[in-house]
């Protein structure tokens, strides 16, 4: 086995590091304090090129594989959460379906300006009673005389209000049968149309600098052509999205995780107590010993769910242990990097409390910690 990067790889993450520490790091505070979303940083990255990494260059992207994008979305993350979330949930839950079930015509006319970074695009999925249960979908649409009409609404929803987000891939319900099976389908809706409504949601916890919002349809009308695969093709184009976009959320785990770890290790080496650093005392360098185990057995999980993807192997069974293994060990190493800043920790003048916030989400997003156990229950015949 080789666990080498190619130099290619190295010089990406060095790059993507680099930018992180330059553009984002001096801002990412006072971003998080204001809960303001950043066109310029967006737009930055995009100019970098990290939106679209592993798609063709046809359509704008960088033709790099998996891995390469995820070690880009893991160095955002060391530093930020908010803009890793901006570009994890686009390039997996915005992009992807588009290019992996759109047809040639609508790659060519959404692809090249949402790998550009001059436009983000949502997934519309969750809804205030369809979480977990995908299937709770109660959003509908209809067809009409040669259009669409969606009723309903979602939230939640990552890169879905702010100005530059100029649409949604919509998950709705085209018929019920006899038996109360549904039949979803997945539908493109496009920022202005009559009837569709896109509100940005305050408040938040983490991630107050990524734009979340909640969409909604009052006999929202677009063409029949708007129509992403084919009718009630929509559940398996969601979950086969949400399958690669956990590698995403791992990635900004494992990023979340390493970046909390060095704040801590930085700390614990310059804060003094009874006349010497506290990394000194066994302590806390038994704590900062198990997190950095923690964060390597992370990145080997998930880099090797990455090379499964890339190889063209089966890999939702590693996904899902990634999403989960990731997002835990985040949880662990922010809380135990919290306890080594002590009361500092607490105070957001320093970045760990930040860290602390940001880690929460992963858990729950784009599929909880309980439902990934079950996800790879299934896999391992339990």
């Amino acid at each position: 086995m080789n666990f080498d990067l190619t130099e290619e790889q190295r010089m990406i993450r060095d790059t993507v590091r680099d930018f992180a520490e330059r553009e984002i790091k001096p801002v990412a505070p006072a971003l998080d304090e204001k809960g303001e979303f950043s066109y310029d940083l967006t737009k930055k990255m995009g100019e970098l090129g990290l939106f679209g990494m592993y798609l063709p260059e046809k359509y704008g992207g960088q033709g790099l594989d998996t891995l390469t994008y995820i070690i880009a979305v893991e160095e955002i993350a060391r530093v930020d959460g908010s803009q890793a979330a901006t570009l994890a949930a686009h390039n997996s839950l915005g992009i992807g379906p588009l290019y992996v079930f759109g047809s040639e015509e609508q790659k060519m006319k959404y692809l090249p300006q949402l790998c550009s970074g001059e436009a983000l695009w949502g997934f519309g999925l969750t809804e205030p009673n369809a979480g977990s249960d995908s299937r709770g979908t109660k959003t509908t649409a209809q067809l009409e005389n040669g259009e669409w009409v969606i009723n309903g609404s979602k939230i939640f929803i990552t890169n879905g209000s702010c100005d530059i987000s100029i649409g949604s891939t919509v998950q709705a319900v085209t018929k019920t049968h006899e038996n109360g099976k549904k039949e979803f389908t997945t539908i493109i809706v496009e920022r202005d149309t009559p009837g569709f409504k896109q509100v940005t949601m305050h408040g938040k916890m983490m991630w107050r600098a990524s734009d979340t919002a909640e969409l909604y349809f009052d006999d929202c009308r677009v063409p029949e052509s708007n129509l992403l695969g084919k009718v009630g093709e929509g559940s398996h184009i969601m979950l086969h999205t949400l399958d690669s976009g956990r590698l995403s959320i791992a990635a900004m785990g494992l990023g979340c995780a390493q970046g909390a770890f060095e704040l801590a290790l930085q700390y614990a080496n310059e804060r003094k107590q009874f006349g010497k650093p506290i990394a000194k005392f066994q302590v806390n360098a038994f704590k900062l010993a198990d997190m950095a185990t923690k964060i390597e057995l992370a990145r080997n999980l998930l880099y090797k769910a990455c090379w499964l993807k890339d190889a063209g192997k089966p890999y939702g069974k590693e996904a899902a242990m990634s999403k989960l293994y990731c997002s835990e060990i985040a949880k662990e190493v922010a809380d135990e990097a919290v306890q080594i800043h002590g009361g500092y920790g607490l105070m957001k003048d320093y970045d760990v409390e930040r860290f602390y916030r940001d880690q929460r989400l992963l858990q729950i997003g784009e599929g909880t910690s309980e439902i990934q156990r079950l996800v790879i229950s299934r896999y391992i015949g339990a």
